[in-house]
């Protein structure tokens, strides 16, 4: 990947140089080259050594403390050559034990400027690596600037990491305190998660599960995907234990539908998603994210033996970064797909539609599964380099004031949340619990995700202008999951626009005529909007027709929009992405679902299409008429919901109004029943056709607390609305039943491999100690071949495993040959020699040459051996296996160095291709397929399997010259790893 130049700059200091630049360090006498230039040449020659190897995804990480086999996947050859470059670049010749003691790009510049006598002097090996000086920055200073040219949130990441790792960018309340994270801390432990990720096999692209409250985990665990090169799909956590199973059903929907490969959770909400689990096919794990962050400390327990496995290639811009699921998923999920482009599109729109400064700070208690609290209240702060303190949504329903105090504690600038919270601070807090708030630092209180009610403006502004509020701070704000979040903005610092409309025209034209100034404020035949301003920086919004034609200003339709945060549509969801783009003359407008008018030059929000109820030729506009019940005396405010129900006889849609109350006598219920039909008779002039009353928490609503007005109608006209709900753990038991049932019809498969995996260890054993005795009488090593081979085929076929060869006649290139293979499974070395005999030596592991019977059998045949824990070893590796082609022996050698679970050829070391073009010998890739089925890592048990060997066609070494080609070697490495995984099957990764 090409690195844009703002990142050349932050890895290569202050000095300022093109791509292909070099600082000229060869014409300097030694004596006069500083630390900071030896470091800056230090970093170009790996960059470039990274990039002739096809690393360039570990280009990112070259810094300082970056380690050399880790961080870069500079194995002893590699280190090898980059040492020998700066050899060169220096005219100096560093001391050998450099190749073995250096494991840091900080060891090398240390050695170098040993070298040429400006020596530092050396970090304690106990300080931490960090991404900028420990110190705090000075009073005042602001974040670096914002990384225009990033074309990825990995390089949002890894920027802030670098440009302002010292700055505190998350204030997080938990319990316990508030605990800071710096923009490096996020970095550094969401790449402890991304490393955990891709160990445990997840690939780019795909999708990890996040069911996490707020805490520093989501965060770390979020980052962490996007560094691993997969796709977060944040889902609420379970908060009601009475709901339990409608929770298990929506989640698994979703789940199914995003294909989720993991499920990153929390300990108490384990047990629930668990039982998530036997729903989704796709599904291999769920763990917790502390789990992920406590197991990849340095020095620290591994998910498994084997090397370090390096992170992913940097995304493209184009890639999926989230899927974001709407809020009234059910049965059809619609996961909106949002690339790394459509993100920062919308994110830079915000910022330059707010004027975000560098001094803002941000406050937000908003859910982070949900696009407003994470785009706009976290990835936004992220992008401009702001500090920001996050609530959790329960500390906020709970005590609103703590939303309040935390503003006035942090000095923030900046805020947003929905119409019900302000309205929610204005209600239920009272003046004894903010004495001494002030509010006067925050210049942008932004009111979105829900429609904005004139009414809660004024009453806000009204209570807490003496807190030093300001109107004028208010923002509304319109914007939907299809658009990343935002789509509408009004300039920053004016304060809301008000439209009064007379309310007949309105409702039965579409006209919004504006009412005249004497009318007053509770006159019933006039309603209002409140403007959510213009569109976004490089976005259009059309109001159109049913015919998709343009309507004139003051003209209520169909808001339609385009832009570059568009979405381009739901995931696995062809019927839902066809009903979002209309049909018509000109492509690429996306239907938002809502109704609205333009009025000089900005849009009003009139209601959702498939709410707005059309009775008596007139439209009804549900929010309107849920205001007005929810101001009646007994009713609980904000959990009243109106919809139409078609009435066959009339023609037309009958008004249904449910509410919930906790009045239990028959009496005051019937009481608030009579009042909200007149209230909504005077406020609409039209009275409801029938009124509901439920008891508290009955009404159905979506992950971010929005009411579901489709599934209140579905359940009303089934007749089971407010029905009791079963106990808990009634529910939990239905669902483990549920769960078994499904995995029944897979026990006589699972039995049945269990009685072959027994029969094939019994097999083993009785099979493998005849077999070792002969093979150590051997009187020779080709005596020793024979009985092995053989002997091998007789245990395969005892065990019913076949062994299928394709390819076989490559095997007649004339030694010395170097064959490379792919590493599936433990049992890899019995195929090859069951297959093709042993005419050639094995380069395995020293543990294996220590293992009980299978050592005997490799050393009686002459295989090679080296121990993984010894820096040189490979070097050692690569001159034994020269040496071996030099008296015209073939070698076979598995490039990968280990396995792993899941399917995917890894990356290939190169001792094995250098030896081969040293050697002027062909390399012949042989690719295996079955093994990791048969008997898989972690596994105890083979399984049937069909095993496949693949012989690949012999590769040329490369060019007649005497000296080793670099560029032959990765060149030969490259083509071998390309041919074995299409001859495999399997991806590379």
């Amino acid at each position: 990947m090409k690195l844009p130049q703002w990142r050349d700059s932050l890895i290569h200091g202050n000095h300022r140089r093109t791509a292909t630049a070099r600082v000229p360090l060869v014409a300097t006498p030694t004596r006069e080259i500083g630390r900071s230039a030896i470091e800056s040449r230090v970093f170009e020659v790996a960059r470039q050594l990274l990039e002739e190897l096809g690393s360039a995804h570990a280009i990112p990480a070259i810094r300082g403390p970056a380690h050399l086999d880790r961080d870069l996947g500079l194995g002893s050859l590699e280190r090898v050559e980059l040492l020998a470059r700066l050899d060169r670049d220096f005219h100096t010749s560093l001391p050998e034990r450099v190749l073995a003691e250096a494991d840091t790009l900080d060891d090398v510049v240390r050695a170098l400027a040993q070298a040429t006598g400006t020596a530092p002097a050396r970090t304690p090996a106990s300080e931490p690596a960090r991404f900028a000086p420990a110190e705090p920055a000075p009073r005042g200073a602001g974040p670096a600037a914002a990384p225009h040219r990033a074309k990825t949130w990995q390089e949002v990441l890894r920027y802030r990491a670098e440009a302002d790792g010292h700055r505190p960018h998350l204030i997080v309340e938990e319990e316990g305190g508030e605990q800071t994270v710096s923009f490096g801390d996020l970095y550094s432990e969401s790449r402890r998660v991304a490393l955990q990720l891709v160990e445990r096999g997840l690939r780019p692209g795909e999708a990890v599960a996040l069911m996490l409250p707020t805490s520093r985990e989501f965060f770390f665990s979020f980052a962490g995907v996007l560094l691993a090169g997969g796709v977060p799909v944040p889902i609420y956590p379970p908060f009601r234990s009475d709901r339990i199973a409608e929770y298990a059903e929506r989640q698994s929907n979703i789940l199914r539908n995003c294909e989720a490969r993991l499920l990153l959770t929390f300990r108490e909400a384990e047990m629930v998603a668990r039982l998530l689990e036997p729903r989704v096919p796709s599904l291999r794990g769920v763990v917790t994210a502390r789990s992920l962050l406590a197991r990849h400390k340095d020095g620290g327990p591994r998910a498994r033996l084997g090397p370090p496995v390096p992170l992913p290639a940097g995304a493209a811009g184009d890639d999926l970064a989230l899927l974001q699921y709407t809020s009234g998923s059910t049965g059809d999920p619609k996961g909106v797909m949002l690339t790394h482009s459509n993100l920062l599109a919308n994110v830079r729109a915000i910022g330059q539609a707010v004027g975000i400064r560098p001094d803002d700070v941000g406050v937000s208690w908003l859910p982070l599964y949900h696009d407003m609290g994470l785009i706009g209240a976290w990835l936004a702060p992220l992008y401009f380099g702001m500090p920001v303190a996050v609530l959790s949504p329960l500390a906020f329903l709970s005590r609103p004031e703590r939303w309040l105090w935390a503003l006035h504690r942090h000095r923030a600038t900046l805020t947003a949340a929905p119409n019900f919270a302000y309205e929610l601070a204005v209600r239920k807090i009272a003046d004894s619990d903010i004495a001494g708030l002030d509010l006067s630092a925050l210049r942008a209180a932004l009111n979105g995700a829900e429609p904005v009610l004139a009414e809660t403006l004024e009453r806000f502004a009204e209570r807490y202008a003496r807190y030093g509020f300001r109107r004028e701070a208010f923002t509304p704000v319109y914007g939907l999951a299809e658009a990343a979040l935002a789509l509408t903005i009004p300039p920053p610092g004016r304060g809301p626009r008000v439209d009064r409309v007379v309310r007949e025209p309105f409702a039965r034209e579409g006209r919004a005529v504006p009412a005249p100034r004497e009318s007053s404020a509770d006159d019933a035949s006039v309603t209002s909007f409140v403007s959510v301003g213009a569109a976004l920086p490089d976005h259009e919004i059309r109001i159109v027709d049913s015919a998709g034609r343009d309507v004139g200003e003051r003209t209520e339709g169909a808001l339609w929009f385009r832009g570059p945060s568009a979405t381009s549509g739901y995931f696995r969801n062809p019927e839902a992405s066809a009903r979002l783009f209309p049909e018509g003359p000109e492509a690429g407008w996306l239907d938002s679902g809502d109704r609205a008018y333009r009025a000089e030059g900005e849009f009003f929000i009139t209601g959702r299409v498939k709410d707005i109820i059309l009775k008596a030729g007139r439209n009804v506009y549900p929010h309107e008429v849920e205001e007005v019940a929810g101001q009646v005396p007994g009713v609980r405010r904000g959990c009243v919901v109106a919809f139409g129900a078609t009435h066959a006889a009339s023609g037309t849609e009958r008004l249904i109004v449910v509410a919930e109350t906790r009045e239990k006598g028959r009496e005051a219920r019937q009481g608030i029943a009579r009042a909200i039909t007149e209230q909504v008779a005077l406020a609409i002039g039209l009275p409801p056709d029938a009124v509901e009353l439920l008891r508290p928490h009955s009404i159905p609503k979506t992950s971010s607390g929005k009411l579901r007005h489709e599934e209140t109608r579905r359940l009303y006209l089934s007749g089971s609305l407010g029905a009791a709900t079963p106990p808990p753990w009634l529910q939990v038991v239905r669902l483990a039943a549920a769960n078994m049932a499904r995995t029944a019809a897979t026990w006589p498969r699972r039995a049945f491999e269990l009685l072959y995996g027994i029969y094939a260890v019994v097999v083993f054993v009785l099979w493998i100690i005849p077999t070792w005795l002969l093979v150590a009488l051997a009187p020779n090593r080709r005596v020793a071949e024979r009985i092995t081979t053989w002997g091998l085929r007789l245990f395969f076929l005892l065990i019913g495993c076949r062994i299928r060869m394709a390819g076989r006649q490559h095997l007649k290139t004339p030694p010395p040959r170097v064959f490379v293979s792919n590493h599936t499974s433990y049992f890899d070395v019995l195929v090859l020699m069951a297959a093709l005999g042993s005419d050639y030596h094995f380069v395995a592991k020293s543990e294996v040459h220590n293992m009980l019977f299978i050592g005997t059998f490799l050393r009686k045949l002459g295989h090679f051996a080296f121990d993984r824990s010894d820096p040189q070893a490979r070097v050692r590796q690569a001159e034994a296996i020269e040496a071996a082609l030099g008296r015209g022996e073939s070698v076979f050698v598995f490039p990968e160095g280990t396995f792993r679970v899941l399917d995917g050829v890894g990356a290939f070391h190169l001792g094995a291709f250098r030896a081969a073009v040293a050697a002027r010998c062909p390399v012949i890739p042989v690719a295996l397929g079955g093994t990791r089925r048969f008997l898989r890592d972690g596994t105890y048990l083979p399984r049937p399997a069909s095993i496949t060997l693949t012989i690949c066609p012999p590769l040329a070494p490369g060019s007649s010259a005497q000296a080793v080609s670099w560029q032959d070697v990765v060149r030969l490495r490259d083509a071998a790893r390309a041919a074995i995984s299409r001859a495999a099957g399997e991806p590379l990764v």
